[in-house]
This record gives C-alpha cells, structure tokens and sequence, in this order.
C-alpha cells in the first residue's frame, strides 16, 4: 500500500507547492495491458533486429498530428502546426510528421539542416545565442524557414547578413515569459514597440510575427495568462506597428494527457539521498501529475485568443507541440542478461539511451514481455553502465524473470533519444513500426 496517500491531492497543474496524486491502479493497469495485448509485435521486432532497440510507431506520430491539428483548427480560424525537433531528432519523426502535414521548429542550425533534408517546406527556427553560420543558413533557405528573433543585437546581425547576401528574410521576434534563467530566450515584453520600431527601419529583415513559449503545461494556465498579458501590450501599440504581425506562435510545452508519473523518490516529501539510491527495493507506490487534455487545452487556449488577441490583430495561430506529438510513439526494448538476485537483475541497454537518469525519479512500467503477467513484482531493474545511477526501474509487469527476458520501456519518445550519450556502451538502433504487424528495416 501506498504511505501518505491521504494526504496527496489530485492537481490540473504542477508547482513547487503541489504533491502528485496516487497513480490510479485501474488507469496504470489498463496502460500496461494495451501493450501487452501487442506483445507479439514487439518480440517479434527484437528477434529481427537484436536488443537493445528503439522502436518508433509512425502511426502514431500520424494520429498525434490529425488529433492535435483537428483540435486546434476546430476552435480557432487559421491554425498552422510544427512539431518542435528538440523533443526527438531522429529523422524519420521529423519527416513522418512532414508528410502528415506539419511544419517543423528547430532550434540549431544542425536541426535545420535535417528539417530540409526531410523536404519540409515550411519550417520556424527559434533559439538563443545563434551564430553567423546559422543565421546564414536560414538567409539562404529563406523560402522555407521563417527566423525567430532572440534580441536586439541578433536582429542587427541578421539585418547586416541579409544585406550583404542582397536578400529580404522573414522574421519574427520571440518574447520573454519568465524571469531567472528564462531571460535567455527572447525579449521582454515591455519592450516589443521599440524593437518592432528598430525592425521597421531595416530593408533586409521583414517582422511578420511573434513567438512566446511556456513549458511543462500540464494544463494552459501559464499560456492564457501570457495572453492576456500579451493582448494588454498590442491594446497599447500604434496601428502599424499591429499590421506588422502576421502570426502569434503560442509555443509547445502541452503535456501528455495521462499526466507525469512518478516513482515515490520523485515527490517532495521523498527527495532524499537514500529514496534517489535506495538501499533495498523501494514500495511498490506510484505518482501522477494529472494533465489536461489537448481538447480543454485548446478550448481554454482558444477563449483567450480571441478575448485578448484578435479585438488587436487579425493573424495566424501557430503551435509548436513536441512532446505531446513523440512521447507515446517511440518504446524502447531491451534484454535481461543477468540475474543476480531474486530482486535484481541487468539488462544490455545503460540509461545512455535516454541521457539522464530519469527513472531514479520519473516512473514508467517495465513490462516483461517473455513472461507476461497483470501484477508489478518488485525487483531492481538496472542497465549495464559502470554506475549505480542506471536505473530502468523497481518492479516490473510479469510472471517472473530471467536472462534473455525482453523487456519494454513504453512511451519513450520525447527528451530521451535527443539526449541519448556515448557512455561506456554502444546505443541501441532503431526500427520503426507501421500498422498493428507490419514492421521495417533498421534506420539510421
């Protein structure tokens, strides 16, 4: 049984004052069964292609970008979506999302080399700190890549680019959210009317939008308040200064419906040395932040726009979901290889597929898909890097467990195989998954 669980309540949003609920058993259950009931699929693809194994499921990605872009385009007039590559770079993402119809956000100019290479023809490239090679690139492919201003000196830089390539780029301006760290990206808001009066006198660099963003949205509060704070500042510019803007680009950050789940080191009640490296195998005792779902998130998102925004300007809505497009499309396979104890094994995959040690904190199940069974035994599940810190979890799904077991890591999709290292061990290769059978050659 779970300790505490009287005392957590259910929240729409995460803050540093809120505890997560417990994760609903029923709900949990019913995740781990949908994968089960496709276990065939999965240990025939690891017959085919070995262990360790991404595993992408590009029907997915293309129900992710129908549902969202249907959502979004119901509640709002001229909707235009990109999916934000940061979240995973692999590039068959990128161009199966382009062939279902999105436009892609990059933040480097390694990404927008790659978004290119996908034959996306309609691309934003946002991000702090970009050099001259980079803004250069985006000059020359200035017909499909719309530049993202981060401040006042990059708008210099770029306008005396342009004008040495004899070119006239489309641009926009990214605003800041946040104080702290989050000053890196954009401008402050207040100070918008200056930098569109400093951009008007350029003959290269031709603003036509804005872009904020906010992150971790498990529900929209942070997007509506911005706004409305954002709507209170075009209510108070001069009429040429709001014909300027073509497009608002509210940014991404939604998270996915089933929420943020935890293991019990990842509440603030437990964030101790011993709960992050436990001693012995931790309760069998799950979290959720509960998120809302893209429905309510553009309905809410929608409402806001129009009572703050377009009373000011009459353009384009632009999103750039990332995790809520990957998260539930890429698994990942791996293979027990020693048993070393009844309740702790090593499997041939390291966290250096994932790039961080994100289930010392962050729980997903581990499904033994060579024994399957409906109940959670505890055992400490760990990779085979030369670190204490490998962790896949502390239980897994199944009717016990042994060397040469295949076990899935579900909904590994976003902020994992972008941040994948080379350490100690090699990394997995990928395959992806079209249709309920059908399965596809390794890619690069």
């Amino acid at each position: 049984m779970c300790d505490g669980e009287s005392i957590l309540k259910k929240t729409s949003g995460r803050s540093a004052e809120q505890e997560p609920a417990v994760l609903d058993p029923g709900e949990l259950g019913a995740f781990v069964d949908g994968f089960l009931q496709r276990r065939d699929v999965f240990l025939q693809t690891s017959r085919q292609h070995g262990s360790p194994l991404y595993v992408i499921e590009e029907d997915v990605l293309r129900e992710r970008a129908a549902r969202f872009t249907k959502t979004f385009r119901g509640v709002l007039p001229d909707v235009r979506v990109y999916y934000a590559m940061k979240s995973n770079n692999h590039p068959a993402i990128a161009r199966t999302l382009v062939q279902a119809g999105l436009g892609l956000d990059v933040s480097s100019g390694l990404e927008l080399r790659v978004a290119l290479d996908s034959g996306a023809k309609d691309i934003v490239f946002s991000g702090p700190g970009k050099t001259d090679e980079e803004l250069n690139l985006a000059i020359e492919n200035r017909d499909r890549a719309t530049l993202l201003i981060d401040s006042f000196g990059e708008l210099q830089r770029l306008g005396g680019l342009a004008a040495k390539k004899g070119a006239s780029i489309r641009a926009g301006v990214r605003l800041t959210t946040h104080d702290g760290l989050w000053r890196k990206f954009g401008i402050p808001l207040a100070e918008l009317p200056r930098f569109l009066n400093v951009a008007a006198g350029s003959d290269c660099v031709c603003i036509r939008g804005l872009q904020f963003h906010t992150s971790w949205n498990l529900d929209p509060g942070k997007q509506v308040e911005f706004i409305a704070r954002l709507g209170n500042t075009l209510s108070k510019m001069t009429p040429d200064q709001r014909a300027m803007i073509e497009f608002i680009d509210i940014g991404g950050g939604f998270w996915p419906a089933q929420g943020e789940w935890l293991q019990s080191a990842g509440t603030a009640e437990s964030r101790t040395a011993d709960a992050v490296m436990p001693r012995s195998v931790p309760a069998l005792c799950h979290y959720n932040h509960p998120a809302t779902t893209i429905e309510d998130f553009a309905d809410d998102i929608a409402l806001a726009v129009r009572t703050h925004l377009f009373p000011h300007v009459s353009c384009r809505i632009c999103a750039e979901p990332g995790r809520w497009l990957c998260n539930d499309a890429m698994h990942l396979l791996l293979t027990v290889v020693d048993k070393k104890a009844e309740d702790l094994v090593i499997t041939d995959a390291g966290t250096n597929a994932i790039g961080w040690e994100r289930f010392e904190t962050d729980y997903f199940p581990v499904i033994n898909l060579s024994r399957p069974g409906r109940t959670e035994r505890k055992c400490f599940v760990l990779g085979s890097l030369c670190t204490p810190h490998d962790v896949w979890g502390y239980a897994y799904w199944g009717e016990g467990i042994q060397p040469g077991d295949v076990l899935l890591i579900p909904t590994q999709g976003a902020y994992t195989y972008s941040l994948r290292q080379e350490f100690i061990k090699p990394l997995p290769a990928v395959v992806a998954i079209t249709g309920p059978t059908a399965i596809r050659g390794l890619m690069t």
